[in-house]
């Protein structure tokens, strides 16, 4: 069994009397009781509706645990406290936790450690909640670790903060969250619901995932997609000459598609029923 360490994630807790509600009423994604043993993409957005921070949350022991990018942690813990107000709530980053994953997808039982299946896309695994304390897993470590998720993470078509997108930069539409379990339309309010719910029930949205093969040697996260002479998008951060791109279907057409003045290959992820050239439907409500 392969395990990989996320090094480049950090872990919150959100625990309390009030915690629930709290999330509920604040993030994208649904809280229910399905949450344990279930890692479930979620974000946090503007009132405007753009993604400020996401990641994978799950519960264990009453409790909800979060995974995310090391660089959005701070921001997070600000704005959920600025939102608890007065509520029974604790809001805290776990540094004495580690965050691993493995494509193998077992969740074996052990003290301390909780285990989750990654439910975006098919393909994820298991993700792993350790403490540093602990006898860490068997695996890969470092350089080679994130070389191995990103592979995974491409493959199935998910786009991910840092790597894919910034702060700020696009709508849950735009990376698939309505399909992959990222956004709940029958809960109610929460941050940025109204612009949502208003590219969901008008179809507004008009960027989509799509993956990218036979990237250039040398391109970069940011490298326009090009078709014909047109924009659509630009790519993610290639691993082994592919790379998820966020782009205008309605600008791919029969064209080539370039990066880098150099062909390239688009396909679409096998979760989307989305089409090249055609009209953007939404996900799953």
């Amino acid at each position: 069994m392969a395990r990989y360490h996320l090094n480049t994630h950090d872990v919150v807790r959100v625990s309390g009397a009030d915690a629930h509600k709290l999330l509920n009423d604040t993030l994208t994604c649904r809280f229910d009781e399905g949450l344990v043993g279930v890692g479930r993409w979620f974000a946090l957005l503007s009132p405007q509706g753009k993604v400020q921070v996401e990641g994978l949350v799950t519960e264990s022991a009453g409790s909800f645990w979060f995974t995310m990018e090391k660089g959005l942690v701070a921001d997070f813990i600000k704005r959920m406290k600025l939102y608890r107000l007065r509520a029974k709530v604790e809001i805290e980053a776990m540094p004495s936790y580690a965050v691993f994953w493995s494509p193998d997808g077992d969740r074996p039982e052990a003290d301390g450690v909780i285990a989750y299946r990654d439910e975006r896309g098919g393909g994820l695994g298991t993700r792993y909640i350790t403490p540093q304390a602990a006898d860490q897993p068997a695996g890969e470590t470092g350089t080679g670790s994130l070389i191995a998720y990103n592979a995974a993470r491409i493959a199935a078509g998910v786009a991910e903060y840092g790597t894919d997108f910034g702060i700020n930069e696009v709508f849950p539409h735009d990376i698939g969250m309505d399909f992959l379990g990222g956004l709940d339309f029958k809960k109610g309010c929460y941050v940025g619901q109204e612009v949502v719910s208003r590219m969901e029930h008008r179809g507004t949205a008009r960027r989509r995932p799509v993956l990218v093969s036979s990237v250039p040697n040398g391109a970069a996260a940011g490298a326009p997609v090009m078709i014909a002479d047109r924009e659509a998008g630009s790519i993610g951060a290639p691993n082994d000459g592919r790379a998820v791109a966020i782009l205008r279907l309605d600008r791919i057409s029969g064209a080539a598609a370039t990066v880098g003045g150099l062909p390239v290959e688009l396909s679409l992820p096998g979760w989307a029923t989305y089409k090249f050239g055609g009209t953007v439907e939404a996900g799953e409500a």
